[in-house]
């Protein structure tokens, strides 16, 4: 129970806050209406009178976009250089985060903190950068215009009509730990623009008629000032809980509502509504649990569910509040939140003999301005529901008041009695009283508080009649005796009404501890659900299970919503419930059984909302009691739909990454593709228009050599352009799965051998070098595509061993295994890309793939050795020069003998020992 005591203490919470910040970097934040009120400009001014006196800072990234004055602030400060990032064939310059981290300054100065860093940066966002440096213990200084807020995302759009598409979780602005607003009315900021200190003259231009118009400014500027004020107004009740500052402090109008389970709740909340909408102030709808509240009738609880649901779509917050002392637990939490008017109903019936609620809080909350409501008093409900005044403290009379709770209050009574004689016999009359005790104690644990006090009344007038003088009469001869049953009753009413609060209390726990399992136990089903089908077959069991009732979830598709998962399986809807489903997805509001839209469909449809809007519907049928769900069942509902909700939410965001992903390989892709094809098709084809021009043009003039060698340039150059044709055709077999090896024994001699000969042309003025163990075993392999293989890596190794270098080829056997390598003389290839080299249309810059035309070659070369059950990989060149492409195909468990003898022209050379 929340003491108002309590309240004048450090918040806890508020000091662990406090020294987790301790522990991190200061973030300040520069916030402006728009772009070009000058953030940038004054976050220089700032750096430039802490760096005169003494602070150590740098400058991480400023964008100026050439303003000439920006520039001139800039001078002087030290500048960390930006990190540069190829991205689509060009370079781009991002702030340095790990030069920064290196050089740990106490601040730095990070511009636009909205900005999306190039792909290819640790982070995505620059705002993740400047977490990575707060986390780090450094100070941060950064810039941001209020549109790119994500909560304001959606109201930009409709007040601007421009989509912002670099956003900063409002998280970000909330945890600055100070806010600079840089404010400038509208009409000097459109002179600005039009004097081009913001944009170049032509952007200027269209920016004042279209984002920069007085109307759009005007609503930039109060949204700004309203999120720096909210700021610094969270930073006072920080400050507040931090020293135990108990309040509340009148800066601004808080209003708190507190509801009871009344029809009049939903007024109180419409009212609340209407005086925060006047007064522009945030406001809260509180409803105090008591120990009674689980025995209230469904129909108060409903009240309240209902009341709560309608404080939240008209934009208010809710707060549940556990306790006994409602005047107490409300004002403690007004002290907490800095409230300066709590809304009360009317309510005439009292709480204890002489006391309301109204006058419990007239008494204790002397600092709040209470308001009492009109129209809010008690009205008598025909099912005997009792008052408001009543409802806010709980029901005093609805526990178990059946026959049987009476019957076994009886029966209790007289087990009492019986067992009373035997304890008269031994003891003193005070001690009978003890075993009355116990079957009062027995009652109202088990039936509550009304069985339990007609107990007591029952037994303090058998203890009377049985074991008082005179006995068997309900006379009272001496004093003694008198007190001695006065104090009985007094203390079998008040043990009663303890051990029936204690039962109340009980099953709160009991159904709060359920309700919580049940919120777990559908978050670890729904987490460890991969895809979208796993996601949606959980939701419908689990709410099925919790509900007993069917669930169903639709999704839309094609433009319509569509079943995508039920339980039990479920695939139409009639009229109604279809029409009740698209209202529901339509407007964001629940329609259909028990609410207040087409309710006389079978089933209630919930939409399943998150930032993004609505992403589905959940619907739920058949469940238990009627044609409303309970208080409980809707409140355990609601929260299921939320959990269902954000889970769908992320398998989307899965699903959407996952496409960007694939759109930008397949652009990387197509990228490529035409590169090479501009290359390795243009190249060959030019040489041979040339040569064959040159024919037609000269055939006269040339001499029989002339004519030899433009012919020769016609033949390389054609069957370049044929193996680059079939190297695309190979490709495309391999990834469809065509490309299939037809085995059989074969010598590695012959297969190295061969692909020498068909690559002499490639191979002119190069020292070749051929290693090959005499001991070589068969392999089962595709001579024809093996050929290829080797021929692939001798004309990659070619394309960079530098003239009159040496080419070697070198085998032998390891094992189960034959490792084969052709070594080149190259630049060799980078270890952080040697993996990569054989994806398609790979190129290493500056490496030993740097002009290997399409980057195929290699890809194929892997798909046709690891179809054959081996695998390729790089390793550097003989004596540190160059590279070794390094194939280990695998040896036959029964391979017929090995050649006795390897031909001359394949053993010549040395190679690696």
């Amino acid at each position: 129970m929340a003491r108002p005591e309590d309240q004048d203490r450090p918040s806890p919470d508020a000091l662990l806050e406090q020294a987790r910040r301790e522990q991190r970097g200061k973030l300040k934040i520069f916030l402006g209406a728009a772009p070009g009120v000058g953030k940038t400009y004054a976050m220089l001014e700032a750096a430039q009178s802490a760096r005169r006196d003494g602070v150590d800072l740098v400058v991480g990234i400023v964008e100026t976009h050439g303003r000439a004055e920006t520039e001139r602030l800039a001078y002087g400060l030290e500048i960390v250089p930006r990190s540069r990032i190829d991205y689509r064939g060009r370079s781009f310059d991002e702030m340095d985060l790990d030069a920064i981290l290196a050089r740990r300054p106490a601040l730095v100065l990070v511009d636009e903190l909205a900005h999306t860093n190039i792909p290819g940066s640790r982070h995505l966002k620059r705002w993740q950068d400047v977490e990575e440096l707060l986390a780090a213990g450094i100070d941060v200084w950064s810039t941001l215009n209020v549109q790119h807020l994500d909560s304001l995302n959606d109201v930009i759009e409709r007040i601007a009509g421009i989509k912002v598409r670099e956003t900063v979780p409002d998280s970000v602005l909330r945890g600055a730990d100070e806010i600079e607003m840089i404010d400038l009315p509208p009409q000097e900021l459109r002179k600005r623009l039009e004097e081009g200190k913001v944009y170049v003259p032509a952007q200027a231009r269209m920016a004042v008629e279209k984002f920069f118009s007085v109307g759009n400014l005007t609503a930039l500027r109060e949204m700004a000032l309203r999120q720096a004020a909210e700021r610094v107004d969270a930073q006072m009740l920080s400050y507040m809980r931090r020293n135990g500052i108990a309040g509340p402090w009148p800066t601004r109008d808080r209003i708190l509502v507190a509801i009871g389970p009344e029809p009049s709740a939903a007024t109180l909340v419409r009212s609340a509504r209407r005086m925060a909408d006047r007064r522009q102030a945030p406001w809260t709808v509180a409803y105090v649990e008591t120990h009674r509240h689980q025995t209230l009738p469904e129909a108060r609880k409903a009240h309240v569910t209902e009341a709560l649901r309608l404080a939240q779509q008209l934009g208010g917050e809710t707060v549940v509040l556990p306790g006994d002392d409602i005047a107490g637990e409300l004002i403690g939490w007004a002290r907490a939140n800095n409230v300066s008017q709590i809304v009360l109903g009317r309510s005439r019936r009292r709480r204890l003999p002489g006391r309301t609620l109204t006058d419990d809080m007239l008494k204790r909350a002397t600092a709040y301005d209470l308001l009492l409501v009109g129209g809010t008093e008690e009205k008598p409900e025909p099912s005997g529901q009792g008052s408001a005044g009543q409802a806010l403290a709980g029901p005093a009379g609805s526990d178990r008041r059946g026959w049987r709770a009476y019957a076994w209050a009886g029966l209790a009574l007289i087990l009492a009695t019986v067992l009373s004689w035997g304890v008269f016999s031994v003891l003193p009359v005070a001690n009978v009283s003890l075993v009355y005790l116990l079957a009062v104690l027995m009652i109202a644990t088990r039936f509550g508080l009304v069985p339990s006090i007609v107990t007591a009344v029952l037994a303090f007038f058998a203890f009377n009649f049985f074991f008082t003088e005179p006995r068997q009469t309900f006379l009272v001869n001496t004093s003694e005796d008198l007190l001695t049953i006065g104090f009985f009753l007094v203390a079998a009413v008040f043990t009663g009404h303890l051990a029936s609060r204690l039962r109340a209390q009980i099953e709160l726990s009991r159904t709060s501890q359920r309700r919580t399992a049940n919120l777990y136990d559908f978050a670890r089903k729904v987490a460890s659900a991969a895809s979208e089908d796993d996601v949606l077959w959980a939701v419908v069991h689990h709410v099925a299970a919790t509900l007993k009732a069917k669930a169903l979830v639709l999704l839309p598709q094609d433009g319509e919503l569509a079943i995508r998962a039920g339980y039990p399986p479920e695939d139409r809807l009639d009229q109604r419930a279809a029409a009740a489903a698209q209202w529901a997805w339509s407007n964001g509001e629940r329609a259909g059984r028990g609410s207040d839209t087409l309710p006389a469909a079978e089933w209630l449809f919930l939409p399943l909302k998150t930032q993004r809007g609505t992403v589905g519907v959940l619907g739920v049928q058949g469940y238990e009691g009627g044609s409303r769900l309970s208080a409980d069942q809707a409140r355990l509902l609601d929260a299921l739909a939320d959990q269902a909700a954000l889970v769908l939410e992320r398998t989307q965001l899965v699903r959407d990454i996952e496409a960007a992903q694939i759109a930008g390989e397949k652009e990387q892709l197509r990228a490529a593709l035409l590169s090479s094809l501009s290359h390795d098709l243009r190249t060959p084809l030019v040489s041979i228009l040339g040569s064959a021009s040159t024919l037609l043009t000269l055939e006269d003039e040339l001499d029989d050599n002339a004519r030899r060698e433009l012919a020769r340039t016609i033949q390389e150059e054609a069957e370049r352009m044929n193996r680059f044709v079939q190297n695309l055709l190979d490709m495309t077999k391999l990834g469809s799965g065509g490309l299939k090896p037809k085995t059989d024994w074969t010598d590695l001699s012959d297969i190295v051998g061969r692909a020498l000969a068909r690559a002499k042309p490639l191979l002119k003025r190069r020292r070749i070098k051929v290693d090959l163990a005499p001991d070589l075993p068969l392999l089962q392999l595709d001579p024809v595509l093996m050929e290829q293989v080797l021929f692939n890596l001798l004309d990659n190794a070619a394309r960079y061993s530098p003239k009159e270098g040496a080419i070697t080829v070198w085998a032998r056997r390891r094992g189960d295994r034959v490792v084969a390598e052709v070594c080149d003389q190259g630049p060799g290839i980078p270890v952080a890309d040697r993996e990569r080299v054989f994806d398609m249309f790979y190129r290493v810059a500056g490496g030993d793939q740097q002009a290997a035309g399409t980057g195929l070659g290699l890809a194929i070369a892997k798909g046709i050795v690891e179809a054959h059950g081996g695998s390729i990989g790089v390793l550097d060149g003989m004596h540190g020069v160059g590279a070794c492409l390094v194939l280990r195909l695998p040896v036959p468990e029964e391979a017929p003998p090995a050649p006795t003898e390897v031909p001359a022209e394949m053993a010549a050379g040395g190679g690696r020992a």
